[in-house]
């Protein structure tokens, strides 16, 4: 056992002084994924991520750390892609069924509400794990914009601004200095490009800086192009 602790070795035990170190162990996991960072602005909200492959032979297509569920929602994830995979359908499933029954987009709150309550569940049984990674959240529904995130644990919470993944401690620390209320979009482009940046330990390029942005007034996920986002870093 890990540690030589008994505690270690069941999802279902908590330690003396309240632990569950399997959750522990999948959030340090998420430390060590590729920097994502979500900002909130009364005009919309931005999720930007490095997207920079693990080895040079690696097709950068298929590295991604982006995805839409649906036209009014995306996320970003860090930790593992193979958890985040099944998550991701979830979410695409549960935005449809929502189309299908009401005729309407998904509220954003709820179906993140739902994912973590099923991210929940795998912290409470034996024989399984945690989810091994955290999410972004960003959308726009008929309250507004939304920006919330999700971690091993179940939790959910509503952020202005977050920042996720490698070195999120020194990217959330420059979020906290330079976020202000009622920022715009294209303000919040920048901080989000600027906290990416700052986690990232290498020096950042347009090629492996990846940006999606849903706008409150047309409510529809859109990525940018490189050439858009080399001018926002310039």
């Amino acid at each position: 056992m890990m540690r030589g602790n008994q505690y270690d070795a069941a999802i279902t035990i908590f330690s003396p002084d309240g632990r569950l170190y399997q959750v522990e162990y999948a959030l340090e996991l998420v430390k060590r994924g590729a920097p994502i960072v979500g900002v909130l602005s009364p005009e919309g909200v931005v999720l930007a991520a490095n997207e920079t492959p693990d080895s040079a032979l690696e097709d950068p297509d298929y590295f991604r750390k982006i995805f839409q569920l649906d036209e009014h929602v995306g996320v970003a994830i860090a930790g593992l892609s193979s958890d985040a995979r099944v998550l991701i359908d979830q979410g695409r499933v549960y935005c449809q069924s929502n189309r299908l029954l009401y005729d309407e987009a998904a509220d954003v709150e709820a179906l993140v509400g739902t994912l973590s309550d099923r991210i929940q569940v795998y912290t409470q049984h034996g024989g399984i794990r945690p989810f091994g990674v955290s999410i972004i959240f960003a959308g726009v529904d008929t309250v507004g914009p939304k920006l919330l995130t999700t971690d091993p644990s179940g939790s959910f919470r509503g952020y202005k601004a977050r920042a996720l993944g490698r070195n999120a401690e020194q990217a959330n620390k420059l979020l906290e200095d330079k976020y202000v209320e009622g920022l715009s979009l294209d303000d919040a482009l920048k901080l989000a490009i600027e906290a990416v940046a700052e986690a990232s330990e290498a020096e950042l390029s347009s090629a492996v800086t990846k940006m999606a942005v849903i706008p409150v007034d047309t409510k529809v996920l859109r990525r940018l192009q490189e050439e858009v986002v080399a001018k926002y870093m310039s």
